[in-house]
């Protein structure tokens, strides 16, 4: 392994188990508006995989950023969905004529 892959795996093992303990330890009170905020992360990973993907030549880099934009798209809109399925729970019920 070179010396850069092996920093990036140390990088990503680390904010792995770091994202593992704040996620477990919010309150389920504030998991909707870290959802919201979950959201417009995926939005900034989305502008990027659109960066990646954008030239015309078909490489292993252009592969991935389009796999990045499909998978960077559901999560913003199931992020979304699920956002605002549980702002509805908080409406008052109508009451039945």
């Amino acid at each position: 392994m070179t010396g850069t892959l092996l920093i990036g795996v140390y990088v990503f093992v680390l904010a792995s188990f770091v994202g593992f303990e704040i996620i477990n330890k919010v309150p389920p009170t504030l998991h909707t508006p870290l959802m919201s905020g979950a959201n417009a992360i995926s939005g900034i990973t989305l502008i990027g995989s659109f960066a990646t993907a954008q030239t015309a030549d078909p490489t292993i880099s252009n592969i991935l950023g389009g796999l990045a934009v499909a998978l960077a798209t559901i999560n913003v809109v199931g992020g979304f969905m699920v956002t605002d399925r549980m702002m509805a729970m908080f409406d008052k019920k109508k009451k039945k004529s």
